[in-house]
C-alpha cells in the first residue's frame, strides 16, 4: 500500500481526528455546499429560459454525466489519496506515481483560481443583503418594473453600499472558515444545506398556486429541439462544468478530509444529483412565477434582482416569499464560499500557519482584491487595461478575473486532472479507490471528458 494511502487509511481508523468529515453525511453536505451557489439559483434559470427550456435541461443533464461526474470523482479522489491541500495532494500523488511534481500546478492554479473567484464571488453575493433587508421591510410591494432596475442600478453605482455588503460577507465566510473543519465547516454546512433545501421546498410549494406550475413544468421538461442551438450546447457544458465547482480544489480540499471507507463514487454521483435537483427546483420556483406574471424567462442576469422583484411585489404575501428566495440566495453563496477559501486556508495551514490565522489572511486578501471589483461596478467602469489584447478588450478589472478564471484557468485545470487520472496515474491505484465504478469512470474520464473540456475551452477562447 503507497505511503499516501496508508497516511489517509491511518488518520480514517483514528476515527476522532479533527481533520476528517464525521461521516458520509458531513461529507456530502459540504461537497453540495460547494456545488450549490448562485449558478443554481440565479444563473441556471435565466441561462435555461435564454436557450429554450427543456432541450436545453437535457444537454445540461448529458453534460453533468460526461464532464462533470468523472471529473468530480477525480478530484476526490486525488484528495483524499494524497490526503493534503489541492496542492500538497497533488505533490505527494504525482510522487507515489513517479511523475513530475510539476503535476502540483493543478493545484497552485485550483487554489489561485479559487481566491480570485472569492474575491468577486463575495461582492456578487453581498447583494443578496440589501435586498433581504428590502424584501423584508415591504419594499417591493407594487414596485414597477422602471423603479426595480432603479434600485438595482442604485446599489451598483453605489461603491461604500457594496464595500459594506462584501465585508459582512466575507466576514462570514472567514468565521466559518477558521472554526476548523468539525467545528466550522462541517458544523455550518449541515446546518445550512438541509435550511436552503427547506427554504426551496416551500419556494416551490408557492409556486404550485400560481396556476402557471404547469406551463413552467413543461418549459423545464419538454423538449423543443428546434430552439436548441450550437451555442446552447456549449453553454449547458460549460454550466454543467462550472456548477459543480469542478477545478477550483473544493472538491480535492474537502475529498482530503474523507474517510477511506466511504464511496467516492457513490457520494459524487449523490452530490452531481442534489446540485441537478437544486437547479431544476429553482427552476420550478421561479418560472410559475415568471409566467404569472407575463414576464419574460430569458430576461438574462436581470431576472433575479430586476425580474424577480416586481413579480414578488405583486403576490399576496409577496415580502415574506421574496424574503425567503434572498435568504436562500444568501445560503447557497455562503456554502460556495465557504469551500472557495477552504483551498487556500488548507494550503497554509500545511505550511504551519495556524488555522485562525490562515482564514483571517486568507479572507483579508480576497477581500482586498474584491475593492477592485466594487469599483469596477462604478468609480472604474471605464478602466479597461488589458485592452492591448483582443480578449480582453472591454473588459474592467472584475471582467478580467471572471475571463480568467472561467475560461482558463478552470478549463485548463479540469483538462490536466482528467489527464493526470487517465493517462499518468496507474489504472490500479484509481481502481483501488473508485472499487466497481472504476470501469465505468475510467473510460470516460480517459477520453471523452478531456475532449469535452477541449471543446469548451476552444470556443471559450475563440
Amino acid at each position: 500500500m503507497s505511503v499516501v494511502a496508508t497516511n489517509v487509511q491511518g488518520k480514517a481508523q483514528a476515527g476522532a481526528s479533527p481533520a476528517l468529515w464525521s461521516g458520509r453525511f458531513a461529507f456530502i453536505m459540504a461537497a453540495v455546499g460547494s456545488a450549490v451557489g448562485l449558478g443554481n439559483i440565479w444563473k441556471f434559470p435565466y441561462i435555461t429560459g435564454e436557450n429554450g427550456g427543456g432541450a436545453f435541461v437535457l444537454v445540461y443533464l448529458a453534460c453533468i454525466a460526461i464532464i462533470g461526474l468523472p471529473i468530480m470523482m477525480s478530484e476526490v479522489m486525488l484528495g483524499r489519496r494524497g490526503g493534503k491541500s489541492p496542492i500538497g495532494a497533488m505533490a505527494a500523488v504525482a510522487d507515489y506515481e513517479g511523475r513530475s511534481r510539476g503535476w502540483a500546478g493543478i493545484g497552485v492554479m485550483a487554489t489561485l483560481a479559487a481566491f480570485l473567484i472569492l474575491s468577486f464571488y463575495s461582492v456578487i453575493a453581498g447583494w443578496t443583503m440589501p435586498y433581504i433587508v428590502e424584501a423584508f421591510s415591504g419594499g417591493f410591494e407594487a414596485i414597477a418594473a422602471e423603479e426595480s432596475g432603479a434600485m438595482f442600478g442604485g446599489l451598483l453605482a453605489s461603491p461604500g453600499q457594496l464595500l459594506l455588503w462584501h465585508t459582512v460577507f466575507m466576514g462570514l465566510t472567514v468565521l466559518v472558515s477558521a472554526g476548523g473543519v468539525r467545528h466550522g465547516l462541517e458544523r455550518a454546512v449541515t446546518w445550512l444545506m438541509p435550511a436552503l433545501f427547506v427554504l426551496l421546498l416551500i419556494l416551490v410549494g408557492y409556486a404550485m398556486t400560481t396556476g402557471h406550475f404547469g406551463e413552467a413544468v413543461g418549459f423545464l421538461f419538454k423538449p423543443d429541439f428546434s430552439s436548441l442551438t450550437a451555442e446552447s450546447i456549449l453553454v449547458a457544458l460549460g454550466h454543467a462544468f462550472f456548477t459543480l465547482s469542478l477545478a477550483s480544489g473544493a472538491m480535492m480540499a474537502y475529498g482530503a478530509y474523507l474517510k477511506k471507507d466511504i464511496s467516492i463514487a457513490r457520494t459524487s454521483v449523490t452530490v452531481a444529483v442534489m446540485d441537478t435537483g437544486v437547479a431544476l427546483l429553482a427552476g420550478l420556483a421561479i418560472f410559475p412565477i415568471v409566467f404569472a406574471h407575463g414576464l419574460e424567462p430569458g430576461a438574462g442576469p436581470g431576472l433575479i434582482f430586476v425580474t424577480l422583484p416586481v413579480a414578488f411585489g405583486q403576490m399576496p404575501g409577496g415580502s415574506f416569499f421574496a424574503t425567503l428566495f434572498f435568504v436562500l440566495l444568501l445560503f447557497a453563496a455562503w456554502t460556495s464560499s465557504i469551500s472557495m477559501l477552504e483551498s487556500l486556508v488548507s494550503y497554509l495551514n500545511e505550511k504551519g500557519v495556524n488555522r485562525v490565522k490562515a482564514a483571517v489572511g486568507g479572507g483579508i486578501a480576497a477581500w482586498l482584491v474584491g475593492i477592485t471589483t466594487v469599483l469596477s461596478l462604478n468609480l472604474w467602469s471605464d478602466v479597461t487595461p488589458l485592452d492591448r489584447w483582443a480578449q480582453f478588450e472591454g473588459k474592467t478589472l472584475f471582467d478580467i478575473y471572471d475571463y480568467l478564471t472561467a475560461n482558463i484557468m478552470m478549463p485548463l485545470g479540469a483538462l490536466l486532472t482528467a489527464l493526470f487520472v487517465g493517462w499518468k496515474m496507474k489504472p490500479a491505484h484509481s481502481a483501488a479507490e473508485l472499487g466497481r465504478w472504476h470501469a465505468v469512470w475510467f473510460p470516460v474520464v480517459r477520453y471523452l471528458s478531456p475532449i469535452a473540456v477541449l471543446i469548451v475551452f476552444y470556443f471559450n477562447l475563440s
